[in-house]
């Protein structure tokens, strides 16, 4: 059985908290909570999971320690804690937008509102899950700033950007990274299938892209074998990118 891009795709989140050490994982949707189960099952032994309210919890679900809120704050505002977050828009420069579509003052679409992502932007590191990478998504400027990009945390100043950190975007096209002199976003990797004109297609931006633009990696077969009989048995991964179609091999 050939590797679906969605598996892929757990592969890129999972990558985010490589090398993080002892620190939280706060996946926000389904994919990403498939890849930080993995990624603790495999090469980052040491990430904290959480049950999303006041435990700690290991691969399986299992209870390991006591979480209350005042320390998920503190590892929240002392950069102990990486959070994969949604975006319904996201510019150049990783600002990201869940609030409203439009003008703030008579906005076309209400969305989720602000929430906590300015604080979890500047405060720790953030990565980003985009189940599909499109025009509408990738925007020039937000209409609404409420994850920080690196413009901004850099105007706000050293005390402000001291946790600040975005370290990668993963959609169902592509990884992107912010890995250029002035902190726009880059062309990492290209999931196996999609072509680096495709990307650029789906972005309503200049991207920079390497001269050499590489494939996502492969899952190795023990990774392979978490994520289908283990983590995800029932395939609802497939449900977010389908393994057909746009989205799919």
């Amino acid at each position: 059985m050939r590797t679906t891009r969605a598996e892929y795709c757990v592969i890129a989140c999972a990558e985010a908290w490589r090398g993080d050490g002892e620190v939280l994982a706060s996946p926000m949707g389904l994919i990403p909570s498939i890849a930080a189960r993995l990624a603790r099952r495999t090469f980052s032994p040491d990430l904290l999971l959480t049950d999303g309210e006041a435990m700690l919890v290991g691969p399986d679900g299992t209870p390991e320690g006591w979480l209350p809120y005042r320390r998920h704050l503190t590892a929240v505002t002392g950069g102990r804690r990486h959070v994969m977050m949604g975006a319904s828009q996201i510019d150049r420069f990783g600002n990201q937008n869940i609030s409203c579509i439009g003008d703030p003052e008579r906005p076309a679409r209400q969305l989720l509102g602000v929430r906590g992502a300015p604080v979890n932007t500047l405060n720790n590191p953030t990565s980003y899950w985009i189940p599909k990478h499109s025009p509408r998504v990738f925007v020039e400027r937000v209409d609404m700033v409420c994850g920080v990009g690196y413009d901004r945390a850099a105007a706000a100043g050293p005390s402000a950007a001291r946790y600040h950190r975005l370290p990668r975007v993963v959609t169902d096209l592509a990884v992107l990274d912010f890995a250029t002199p002035d902190r726009s976003m880059r062309l990492a990797s290209v999931h196996p299938g999609v072509t680096v004109d495709e990307v650029r297609a789906a972005t309503g931006f200049a991207l920079t892209v390497p001269d050499e633009v590489p494939a996502t990696r492969e899952p190795t077969d023990r990774e392979l074998e978490l994520i289908r009989e283990v983590i995800d048995p029932t395939g609802a991964r497939d449900r977010e990118v389908p393994p057909t179609g746009r989205g799919g091999l």
